[in-house]
């Protein structure tokens, strides 16, 4: 079932909002107060979060407050790497949270975390248990990224390709499991933490994975999950097929979905980063999402 809804992802990274059109997030901030507003109209029983935030940014926080985007929403996400990409180390944990904290009084989740075994699986084991110790009981909601490693012949969701060198490599080593599905070392500890613990695993447009996903979840006594269900996969043919085989198969569990992604044929420019034309239009995608998954 759906507990909570999530406005966009990483709103505040290059990867996943193109800001060089909307540089002060004022269209972004419009489209989540639209949209939030929609949504608590349409199920008030469903909590209302805003999209995970990339890097970890109190300023950006008050920047959305003051464009009034926070006021119809129960709680505020933030994503962290420190293992990967952040230039911040893993004990900080606690001291990232605090920062969010001191300027909003809406709960704060962890929505992703993650470490890459791309060096070795030995780190992504270590990462995984003091991840664990550092945010159980110290946040709402705690979300491992991810159960799978990603495809290498998908491309990884990032506008950063080039600059990032062999960092970009490890967006391909997140999962607990590998492309092939066999576990790696981190997967032994991951039910030590459930269901305490979540799971965050975005599913592509007809992924191949979706059953053993599944299967794998309920082993490892996973309660909370986390997924996406993008706008632009909605415009896609027989897109309504798969949405609803996909809320079908992860009824069981207590889920967090997100809404993302611009169509190309609606977006200021043709790219799922893009601000949209039309800021409503993504709110009735929510509306649309609600009344049928909700």
């Amino acid at each position: 079932m759906i507990e909570a809804v999530k406005f966009w992802n990483e709103p505040n990274n290059k990867s996943h909002w193109a800001f060089e059109i909307d540089p002060e997030w004022q269209i972004f901030g419009n489209m989540v107060k639209l949209a939030a507003a929609a949504v608590k109209a349409e199920n008030p029983g469903i909590l209302r979060v805003l999209g995970g935030i990339s890097p970890i940014d109190p300023h950006f926080i008050k920047k959305l407050e003051n464009h009034g985007a926070l006021e119809n929403l129960d709680a505020v996400a933030v994503h962290g790497f420190p293992l990967d990409w952040n230039l911040w180390q893993i004990h900080e944990w606690p001291d990232k949270i605090a920062e969010i904290e001191a300027v909003t009084n809406l709960p704060v989740w962890v929505t992703e975390v993650g470490i890459s075994s791309f060096g070795a699986e030995e780190v992504q084991e270590f990462g995984l248990r003091r991840t664990a110790e550092l945010l159980l009981g110290r946040v709402d909601r705690a979300l491992w990224y991810s159960l799978y490693d990603l495809p290498r012949n998908w491309e990884a969701t990032t506008r950063h390709r080039e600059a990032e060198g062999s960092s970009y490599y490890r967006h391909f080593h997140m999962g607990l499991l590998r492309e092939d599905g066999t576990p790696k070392l981190a997967l032994k500890h991951f039910s030590d933490y459930t269901p305490e613990f979540g799971i965050c695993q975005w599913f592509h447009f007809e992924d191949h994975r979706l059953d053993n996903a599944i299967d794998w979840l309920r082993k490892l006594g996973v309660k909370r999950l986390r997924t996406g269900l993008s706008w632009a996969d909605w415009l896609r043919p027989d897109a309504d097929k798969w949405f609803d085989h996909v809320m079908k198969k992860l009824e069981e569990f207590d889920l967090t979905v997100t809404f993302c992604f611009t169509p190309e044929s609606r977006g200021i420019q043709p790219h799922h980063t893009s601000p949209p034309q039309n800021i409503e239009e993504f709110a009735d995608f929510c509306v649309t999402m609600m009344r049928r998954y909700a």
